[in-house]
């Protein structure tokens, strides 16, 4: 089978992370697939946060946990030792489709690359508050950008879960 078609059909969302480090080198390799993916009109209004910082990683879980009314205490980040957060541009009428395009290569990346990857939401709630916005800003970021997801990255410690496809979902017209 085609490695591109076997990586999609073999993808799982992984849930639970060893907190080792990814190399530097893997994770360039993972965003620079990121950075490949289709944008409406090639314009490339995405952006990529890499974020190794084990503190902001413990906030934004703890933000991230208390916006999607999980129990305290929870991890909604599964011990990943980083993330990977897509933000689009809020002025292109196509950012959230092509943040999600950016998601979907960087998971698929990070599968091929054996590393463990899940999307987590709430990335929109997060920019939304000021200290996030003052992140960007201290990054040098301009500009109104919406969280598109956060890809969790690491060293799987656990299994994804197989679903059977559902049947019924294609339809033929001619």
């Amino acid at each position: 089978m085609n490695e591109v078609l076997n990586a999609i059909k073999t993808r799982r969302s992984i849930r639970k992370f060893k907190p080792d480090m990814p190399d530097k080198a893997l994770v360039d390799q993972v965003v620079e697939a990121g950075l490949y993916a289709a944008s409406g009109k090639n314009s490339q209004e995405t952006i990529i946060l890499v974020v190794t910082n084990r503190e902001l990683i413990a906030k934004m879980s703890e933000d991230n946990r208390r916006i999607g009314g999980f129990p305290e205490g929870s991890d909604p980040f599964f011990g990943a030792p980083m993330l990977l957060v897509v933000l689009g541009k809020k002025s292109r009428s196509t950012y959230k489709y092509d943040g999600s395009l950016v998601m979907g290569n960087l998971m698929l990346a990070a599968h091929a690359l054996g590393q463990g990857s899940c999307w987590i939401h709430r990335a929109r709630e997060e920019f939304e508050m000021p200290e996030y916005q003052k992140l960007l800003r201290d990054l040098g970021v301009e500009g109104e950008w919406e969280g598109i997801g956060h890809c969790l990255l690491g060293y799987p410690d656990s299994e994804g879960v197989w679903l059977e496809r559902k049947a019924g979902r294609v339809f033929y017209v001619k």
